[in-house]
């Protein structure tokens, strides 16, 4: 029997809205294939690496669908929509680091618990426990299997260190800039140098220090229950303290993350070093181009362990054919196919199994100048440690990334701060 092929398309949100009105769970046919529907945001990269073909090979009943929104805020967007109505519902939903607490807060009771599966401790003891934790409710369910995560070093420029007289030797830079302070004196140096090349900046932006930073603390923008605590976590202190510094003292582009002209600056040499979770290799690849490479490297992040990114596959307890989903996800997050997601998509493993495959672990990138990149990300797995997440923790961290920018721009950083908690008290609630 021919598999009907899958389809994949990038929807806007008016379409999106359109499909949430019709509903897209699986179905069956006449000739008794099975549809399994995903709704998913930007690239998983399940079907680039031929993941679903080789699983509909396996499997000749099922017929694997995909939709994928372009913008994960869209996405969420509609899926709140869908959950909320109670119908509309993908037979398999993606859901993203940025909205995982909303769905373990508010939304459990709408997707499996896998930590009530038979075969649990087979599906979940092969992850990293900060990735299970993230899924989990205060009552111990867990409402999603992980795909990847977003471990982070620092990328830098080789040729801009070189031509500032800053050493550009990986050990070197790991012990220099072990800590952010360390980080902020090379900066100066930078800044400092008369051969420094004319119009670059020793960072991208204040965000790249406190997104990162953020996380090295004992909580983050939550307490243990989840409850915003901006004002008085230490993560946010030390985060802005450092970030806060780089944008007083113009070590910055200020450039806006994502942005066109920040997309442009990773060939035009505007910047030296950014914050690099494992996932951003393939975005730098990608906007350098082939004239980049040889000029970018990779060193471990400042200040100790972080992760940036990272997302999961939950199955719906409406779908018509849950076991089937269940399945699938659970091969898709398996090891084995992690292992395939990095080497083929660049993609890092949220399964410590994974990571420790030689595959990963002895993974470099000729791209970036010969880093042992598996090496450096999986140090940077295996050091992390939960930090408590809230539902609105993308809109605080804004709040603080944009203000970083006025910083930049000349506002005190005490000023800039409480403007930051006052656009935060009107998002939560005060």
């Amino acid at each position: 029997m021919t598999v009907p092929p899958r389809r994949r398309v990038a929807l806007g949100a008016a379409l999106v809205a359109t499909l949430m009105a019709a509903g897209c769970g699986g179905s069956g046919s006449d000739d008794g294939t099975i549809t399994l529907d995903l709704g998913l945001f930007g690239t998983f990269g399940f079907e680039e690496a031929g993941l679903y073909d080789e699983y509909m090979e396996m499997h000749p009943e099922i017929r694997i669908e995909e939709e994928s929104v372009e913008r994960s805020a869209d996405y969420y967007r509609a899926l709140q929509t869908r959950l909320a109505a109670g119908s509309g519902l993908a037979d398999i939903q993606g859901i993203e680091i940025g909205f995982v607490a909303d769905v373990a807060a508010n939304h459990a009771d709408a997707f499996v618990d896998f930590a009530a599966r038979d075969n649990a401790d087979e599906i979940l003891g092969h992850y990293y426990d900060w990735k299970v934790e993230g899924a989990t409710t205060s009552d111990g369910r867990v409402v999603g299997l992980g795909t990847d995560a977003g471990p982070e070093a620092m990328c830098f420029r080789r040729d801009l260190f070189e031509q500032a007289g800053l050493p550009t030797d990986r050990a070197e830079l790991a012990q220099r800039w072990s800590t952010w302070e360390g980080y902020l004196e090379l900066g100066r140096q930078y800044e400092a140098s008369p051969t420094k090349p004319e119009g670059s900046a020793f960072l991208d932006s204040p965000a790249s220090v406190f997104s990162a930073a953020v996380y090295q603390g004992q909580t983050a923008y939550d307490d243990e229950d989840g409850n915003p605590i901006p004002e008085s976590s230490d993560g946010v202190a030390t985060a802005w303290q450092h970030a806060s510094t780089a944008a007083g003292e113009d070590m910055t582009a200020n450039l806006i993350q994502f942005g066109d002209e920040w997309n442009s600056a990773f060939a035009n040499g505007a910047f030296a070093t950014i914050s690099c979770p494992a996932w951003m290799l393939g975005y730098i690849t990608g906007q350098a181009g082939d004239e980049g490479e040889g000029l970018w490297d990779v060193a471990p992040l400042p200040g100790g362990a972080g992760n940036w990114g990272g997302s999961w596959l939950g199955v719906t307890e409406s779908s018509e054919h849950k076991e089937e989903a269940i399945a699938l996800v659970e091969w898709l997050t398996a090891p084995e196919q992690q292992v395939r997601m990095f080497t083929e998509e660049q993609h890092f493993p949220s399964s410590q199994q994974a990571a420790e495959d030689p595959a990963v672990a002895t993974a470099t990138s000729d791209y970036f100048s010969g880093a042992p990149v598996g090496q450096i990300f999986a140090e940077s797995a295996a050091a992390l440690r939960f930090t408590p997440i809230g539902p609105y923790d993308t809109q605080i961290q804004e709040a603080f990334t944009n203000a970083l920018s006025t910083v930049a721009e000349g506002t005190g950083p005490d000023d800039a701060f409480q403007a930051a908690l006052d656009e935060i008290e009107q998002v939560v609630g005060g």
